[in-house]
């Protein structure tokens, strides 16, 4: 089964990347292959914790999925976990963490494990969504770059 792992460093504070990641809503502006996504519900708790189900469509040339998402945010533990709903796969996990690494830089750990239902979608779509996986952390600072402003990394760490 496909997975990918990584932490990256960015100069954006721990509940400021959180708050970005969380904000599904926007994801079609800037998330590699993410077309449209559409929540279909929300649930707040009274422990700040939050649970969404939401429908992502993503895209390329002439291939479009539409799948469905439990996300749970957890401000207080610095992490949203995706659970796969339905939709073209078998399997879909994936897991953002939030560390704080200093008062306005935080370690970014982003996770994802998936199987294709199809062989033949695996074998159109896998190396894209490898691809694609492989610069979401990076869409996602460059983002924080544009809605926190810049900042120089060097100085961060």
């Amino acid at each position: 089964m496909p997975s990918f792992h990584t932490i990256h460093e960015v100069a954006h504070s721990a509940r400021n990347m959180f708050a970005l990641v969380a904000d599904v809503e926007k994801y079609p502006q800037f998330v590699p292959l993410c077309r449209s996504l559409v929540i279909r519900g929300r649930k707040p708790f009274d422990d700040g914790r939050e649970v969404l189900v939401a429908d992502m469509t993503v895209a390329y040339k002439m291939f479009r999925e539409t799948f469905t998402s439990r996300v749970q945010l957890d401000p207080e533990k610095g992490e949203i976990l995706v659970e796969y709903l339905d939709g073209p796969f078998t399997h879909l996990e994936n897991r953002w963490t939030f560390v704080p690494a200093g008062p306005e830089s935080c370690q970014v750990g982003f996770f994802i494990s998936y199987d294709f239902r199809s062989r033949t979608l695996a074998a159109l779509m896998g190396a894209m969504f490898d691809l694609a996986f492989r610069k979401f952390v990076s869409a996602f600072e460059a983002r924080a770059d544009e809605v926190y402003g810049c900042k120089d990394a060097r100085a961060a760490r």
